[in-house]
């Protein structure tokens, strides 16, 4: 940290800053311009003004905001319209996410029609957090053993050949990072409000999978898909590094090691992870950090891979607080500075409110929508929650 710089008064400040931002924009963008008080749940395919684009539901949007509405209310403010919002969006996902066979969709209409279901567990995952988190919110312990039993059938639908459909034929055999990683977030989340050994059992299994499999030392990064035992796939595919996604486990393990009352060994492996998806991910030439890099440094093959997504900047913030909670080390509080001066400098959209989702590599706006089947509110309002959380509690054990 430089010698001028005074923790206490940055942790004061960004505190301030990420309430402030959490309850007079984020919030209010999404309460006005996105939930459907006609149908229930809530739009994501909003243009720069909040306009609508497109009606079709995401459902992974349904869960992660009904989450966001409740983690507010449990963490920021106890405000009676957040808790009413996240029990409308409950109320959409149980009239109209399910399908007869007990998985969910992937898209669904305004007035819920189901148009599309997807061989993923994410919306899934996320509809759990979701009913863990209103389960916190209300006391209601209903939701909360809903949330298990939905997280027990998504470990079924994991483990039941032939319930999920493959990404790939029989000749190739992988398994990808993404699944594994948000498991871990999820049992933690559902931890907090019902008792159950799976939930456990699901977090050593992910990070063992983690440390034994998606860890690839000679490279210095957590890969995306590796073989069914952690062998690396030459192929660019298997070269993938997502240093969002790795950033993001990286505090989901610090978040872990924190429960556990400072394991340090899982502590290690969290920091390890995150110094190394660092390295890969922030560009030295404009700042930022970079969607894709290849781990053998062959260009990589997604058309995206040099743009700024607004995700993997949320989540570094997250990940270096943690980090400096963790270790102590003004390093990681220097690393906060940057990639929040950074993000803060290109993606808030002061005229209209919300943030921007898509940079070019120069920081530039590549399209102004603050919205999508993929954008919404959740990873923005997530940051600014768990970022006051971590501040608040940073600054309670200052001398």
């Amino acid at each position: 940290m430089t010698p001028t710089m005074d923790v206490k008064q940055y942790l004061t400040a960004w505190a301030a800053r990420y309430k402030d931002d959490l309850t007079t924009n984020i919030l209010p963008f999404w309460l006005t311009h996105g939930l459907d008080r006609e149908h229930g749940g809530v739009y994501t395919c909003l243009d720069r003004d909040g306009a609508l684009m497109d009606p079709t539901k995401s459902v992974w949007f349904q869960g992660r905001f009904a989450f966001v509405c409740a983690f507010a209310y449990n963490n920021v403010e106890r405000r009676p319209e957040w808790l009413d919002a996240a029990r409308r969006t409950l109320d959409f996902i149980d009239a109209h996410c399910f399908d007869t066979d007990g998985r969910m969709f992937f898209e669904v209409a305004a007035d819920g029609t189901p148009l599309r279901k997807r061989r993923y567990v994410f919306s899934e995952t996320f509809a759990i957090i979701a009913m863990a988190e209103y389960a916190k919110a209300t006391g209601d312990e209903s939701y909360a053993r809903r949330a298990l039993d939905l997280f027990k059938r998504v470990e079924g639908f994991l483990a039941t050949p032939g319930v999920l459909e493959p990404k790939y034929l029989p000749a190739m055999q992988a398994q990808g990072h993404s699944v594994t990683m948000i498991l871990i977030n999820t049992a933690a989340r559902v931890r907090e409000v019902i008792a159950d050994p799976v939930l456990d059992a699901r977090i050593a299994k992910s990070v063992d999978l983690i440390r034994t499999c998606f860890m690839h030392p000679e490279f210095e990064a957590l890969l995306e898909t590796v073989g069914p035992h952690g062998e690396f796939i030459d192929t660019s595919a298997g070269r993938t590094i997502n240093p969002g996604h790795c950033i993001e486990t990286a505090w989901f393990l610090m978040e872990e090691a924190k429960h556990r009352g400072g394991d340090r060994d899982l502590l290690d492996t969290a920091l390890t992870i995150f110094n190394w998806s660092w390295k890969w991910g922030w560009d030295d030439v404009y700042g930022g950090l970079i969607n894709f890099r290849d781990c053998r440094n062959f260009p990589p093959q997604d058309y995206s891979q040099d743009m700024k997504f607004w995700w993997p900047q949320t989540e570094a913030i997250i990940a270096t607080l943690y980090a400096y909670q963790a270790t102590g080390d003004t390093h990681y509080l220097d690393l906060h500075r940057q990639v929040s001066d950074w993000t803060y400098g290109h993606f808030p959209d002061h005229e209209k409110g919300e943030w921007y989702g898509y940079l070019h590599r120069d920081g530039t706006v590549a399209q102004p929508a603050k919205g999508n089947l993929f954008k919404g509110p959740f990873h923005v309002p997530r940051m600014m929650i768990c970022g006051y959380r971590l501040c608040v509690e940073l600054l309670a054990a200052q001398p």
